[in-house]
């Protein structure tokens, strides 16, 4: 069958090469534009900890926190979730904890977030319609137009969801790697008479060139210290918004010291042994995977080029002996 045969009407086979081409230039340059681009991104984070003391010191102070939020005005996204009663129920609160999982901490974070929800299934849905049932290029019956305009909102319904999926686990990896070495900082801190605020807050002006991510949670953990009335609660917050096994181990080390009085920096000495120990293990068992790893490769394209080099000749020879 000919594949020209299911393109629409006005569409050549030309024509799709050069958008083929025109695709694949711009990706190039979005690849390369985002590599060279230096970004800021500490004016954003030294905004949003400023909110979240803010806040803190409106609850502590027992201040309505909501009375600087009516002077401003809100906007179209917000009103909308509001109005459909979307920000509240424990639903939106959890919505609002895989957020914050992913660095988005605002309460407009999380109206953007459902409105994307709510608003890409029908925008996606829509333009199928209109493609596939309507102009319909490829002379589809009315139920394959139908199934592919709900193919269309389906992917608009887990698009936001697949993006907030791939921001946790790119915000989890780097924090993955940068903890042990900011474990390192802070037990020098402990050990040179710091304690557990002044340590965080010191290891976070130390790494927030290198570790952006893991000084934002230890700069809002460090805030949460200083004005929840419990400091176990600052720090079931931070495993809660960073959930994962490192992490975890090391609230629970914190809550520990806490609890039974056991020096700081004895026990997050041992914590950054077993951390080091760890990471050492992983790199060892990525380095005895290679190569298992590098077998397919080696049989698919450097084997036959190999034989090429090494068998063609005595090929060519022998043909033309033969002949």
């Amino acid at each position: 069958m000919d594949i020209t045969t299911l393109l629409p009407a006005w569409m050549k086979s030309e024509d799709i090469l050069a958008l083929i081409a025109g695709g694949a230039a711009f990706v190039s340059f979005l690849l390369i534009w985002n590599a060279l681009l230096v970004k800021d991104t500490l004016p954003e984070r030294i905004k949003g900890l400023d909110n979240r003391r803010k806040e803190l010191r409106d609850e502590i102070t027992k201040k309505n926190p909501q009375r600087s939020n009516l002077v401003k005005k809100e906007s179209f996204m917000h009103r909308t979730v509001k109005k459909l009663q979307l920000m509240k129920g424990e639903r939106a609160k959890g919505i609002s904890a895989h957020l914050a999982q992913g660095g988005w901490r605002s309460k407009e974070a999380l109206a953007t977030y459902l409105f994307a929800r709510i608003s890409l299934p029908i925008l996606f849905g829509g333009l199928g319609m209109l493609y596939f049932m309507v102009k319909n290029p490829f002379d589809w019956p009315l139920m394959a137009g139908f199934l592919a305009s709900a193919g269309a909102a389906f992917v608009g319904y887990m698009l936001p969801r697949i993006i907030l999926k791939n921001q946790i686990s790119k915000r989890y990896t780097a924090m993955r790697k940068s903890l042990p070495d900011a474990l390192d900082l802070l037990v020098i801190c402990t050990e040179a008479g710091l304690n557990l605020d002044s340590g965080l807050d010191r290891v976070c002006k130390e790494i927030t060139n290198s570790s952006p991510e893991l000084a934002d949670e230890f700069a809002l953990t460090s805030i949460e210290l200083g004005f929840l009335p419990e400091r176990k609660e600052a720090l079931m917050n931070l495993a809660a918004r960073v959930d994962f096994l490192s992490m975890n181990t090391l609230v629970n080390t914190l809550l520990q010291t806490e609890k039974y009085g056991t020096p700081l920096a004895v026990a997050l000495r041992v914590l950054s042994a077993e951390m080091r120990d760890e990471r050492l293990m992983k790199a060892e068992e990525k380095a005895a995977r290679l190569p298992a790893i590098m077998t397919v490769p080696m049989i698919v394209f450097i084997l036959p080029a190999l034989f090429i080099v090494l068998i063609g000749p005595a090929v060519l020879k022998a043909l033309d002996a033969f002949s």
